[in-house]
């Protein structure tokens, strides 16, 4: 059989992500902290990118706004060379359809996210306006208040200054501080250490011995037996029977207590006794000396109850970065721009710096179209409290908005709502239904979760309520759910079992 050659034409669609169009997806599931720091790495890296604050700043020395200025915010609110709709763009399957529709980019909503209304308005008498209005105010911040402390590093740097003379030795501990974990162990391969450093594996052990008894104790352990030994010795509390407890850790945690009072040679009250000792240390030693102010949430969109009804949704302005493009600085650079390589540069920084503002601007209209399609479904929680939570899943809010459901979950994922009755993960009002005996009503499992938690909370010492009684009690109420969901949603709670909670309230030591 002869070989010919043969000229077929074959058609097949793939899947075009756009640099721009990843972008656009990656703002959008990012938390406002996370935002924030990667705006701020453009303005670093990006020339044509600049604060909004600096424009306001220069436009109030001047007294007046620049023609300029205004044409700039003109040209970033029209941003007529950027087009979504390229055929780069809309060669794409379903799963980033809200880069793709009518919907996601080129939305013709103001820059600056407006309020908006739900269209019936429901007024909530039990909460007034002075209650939800006042966001703006700023709390004092711990940074103000408490002192400045040293880190654990610095902490132990100084003690080396003081108990090793020995140059060598000095360097060789410096060495190892920078590489202690957080919580204060040291995991390092010793041999590699030494190889690194050009000395005896001996020597960095030994300096490593000297560390271990420096201040917190347990600092520079291996593992947690050491670093509890080493507390346990600090202490002058480590004795063989203590040393058989550490070596039997596992059996701790398995919680054969029978079989670890055997081991140790000890009574089952003396066991406690040791146990009780161990609880006191800590774990983690290095912690107490981290001073990271934790971060508190932040909402990103805050809901207010209106005068006469309803509900006023709006972005919180101060978590958004604020970034302008500078087009006058583009038009300068670009006039005196000599090379081929010199224009590319200033039109790929250029588009970059388009790209991201359109960007931010689609991840507020996105985020405030569904946090406001969340509160219209969400109503009656909002009124009346977490019994009436209705389920919700993500697909709802996508029927309901017109958007794909994967959107949705990249909108509601690390996003906070403050509302009148507290500050919610938007992943929150996302819950599982379940229906009722009846089969007229459904109830979503964070509502049962409370109903459960109430129960609870209101039994007596003489009358513990087993998980077989709460859905007995349930099912009087028409939620129908099997017993080992209600186990799993006490567990989840991390509320003890009947019997466990028998004994702590008639022996609450």
């Amino acid at each position: 059989m002869a070989l010919t050659p043969r000229l077929d034409q074959r058609q097949s669609q793939s899947l075009v992500m756009t640099p721009q169009l990843q972008q656009a997806i990656k703002l959008l599931q990012l938390s406002s902290f996370e935002l924030n720091e990667f705006v701020e790495k453009e303005l670093e890296t990006n020339p044509m990118l600049e604060r909004a604050e600096d424009h306001e700043s220069k436009d109030y020395l001047e007294g007046e706004e620049t023609t300029e200025n205004t044409k700039t915010k003109e040209n970033i609110e029209n941003l007529a060379d950027i087009n979504f709709n390229s055929p780069e763009a809309t060669n794409l399957n379903n799963s980033f359809e809200l880069d793709a529709d009518g919907d996601s980019m080129d939305s013709n909503e103001p820059e600056t996210a407006p309020s908006r209304e739900l269209p019936d308005p429901v007024f909530n008498d039990n909460i007034t306006r002075d209650q939800t209005r006042n966001f703006n105010e700023k709390p004092l911040g711990l940074e103000q208040i408490l002192s400045e402390d040293i880190s654990l590093k610095q902490h132990l740097t100084e003690q080396v200054v003081i108990d090793f003379s020995n140059v060598a030795e000095r360097l060789i501990a410096s060495h190892l501080i920078e590489l202690i974990d957080e919580t204060g162990y040291f995991t390092e391969n010793l041999e590699g250490i030494a190889a690194n450093l050009g000395c005896d594996q001996f020597l960095i052990l030994s300096v490593l011995k000297k560390l271990q008894q420096f201040d917190p104790p347990g600092i520079f352990a291996r593992d947690l037996q050491e670093c509890l030994t080493i507390q346990l010795k600090d202490l002058e509390r480590y004795d063989p029977f203590m040393e058989k407890l550490l070596q039997n850790l596992d059996l701790l945690a398995d919680k054969k207590i029978s079989k670890l009072a055997s081991i140790c040679g000890v009574d089952r009250e003396d066991l406690n006794e040791m146990l009780s000792e161990l609880r006191s240390l800590n774990p983690k030693p290095g912690l107490k000396f981290e001073n990271h102010l934790s971060q508190p949430v932040v909402p990103d969109v805050l809901v207010l109850s209106k005068p006469g009804g309803g509900w006023l949704i709006e972005l919180n302005t101060d978590t958004l970065p604020k970034v302008l493009v500078n087009n006058e600085y583009h038009s300068q650079v670009f006039s005196k721009a000599k090379t081929k390589e010199e224009k590319l540069y200033i039109s790929q920084q250029f588009q970059s710096a388009n790209w991201l503002v359109k960007s931010l601007h689609q991840r507020a209209t996105t985020t405030l179209k569904v946090v406001t399609e969340v509160i219209k479904q969400q109503d009656k929680f909002f009124l009346k409290g977490i019994e009436f939570l209705k389920p919700l899943v993500l697909s709802d809010i996508a029927t309901a908005i017109d958007m794909h459901e994967s959107t949705i979950s990249r909108v509601t994922s690390n996003k906070f709502i403050s509302t009148p009755r507290g500050i919610y993960e938007l992943k929150y009002f996302f819950t599982t239904a379940i229906q009722s005996t009846d089969g007229d009503t459904v109830y979503s499992a964070e509502s049962i979760r409370h109903k459960i938690k109430t129960l609870i909370d209101k039994e007596s010492a003489k009358k513990i309520l087993s998980d077989d009684k709460i859905v007995k009690i349930l099912k009087i109420e028409g939620i129908d759910i099997a017993r080992r969901t209600v186990a799993k949603y006490r567990e989840s709670m991390r509320i003890p079992s009947s019997v466990e909670r028998r004994r702590l309230k008639r022996d609450p030591t």
